[in-house]
């Protein structure tokens, strides 16, 4: 009899403290609350997300633009075979990408930075 009742008292420890007690986070949840706690998100305004998006869609055309004009000279280049100047193209269409897209980011920086203050 006294081992069943101590059982019992046993069962319903486990039950009250698995209650009272949240349960186990992810790594992921983890991570996010320290991240949060380090550096808050910040709120961003109507107007800000409205520059955002405009600027995605500004510099986006800016790639497909230098993207059509030089892959029209890298098939040129290609169907005439030279090979060296397609891959010449090809590299400076990296580059371009590459330059436009820290454009991109480096205004979309300065529309964020107002809202952290």
């Amino acid at each position: 009899m006294e081992e069943k009742k101590r059982k019992h008292e046993l069962t319903n420890e486990a039950v009250i403290i698995f209650k009272t007690k949240s349960p186990m986070k992810s790594s992921y949840e983890l991570a996010m609350e320290r991240l949060n706690k380090n550096a808050p998100s910040a709120k961003l305004t109507p107007a800000q997300k409205k520059q955002l998006a405009e600027l995605e869609s500004r510099y986006t055309a800016k790639i497909a633009e230098r993207e059509i004009a030089l892959k029209g000279e890298m098939a040129q280049a290609a169907a005439a075979g030279d090979e060296e100047k397609a891959e010449m193209l090809r590299q400076q269409l990296g580059r371009e990408r590459k330059k436009i897209q820290s454009e991109l980011e480096d205004k979309k920086d300065a529309v964020r930075r107002p809202a952290k203050s």
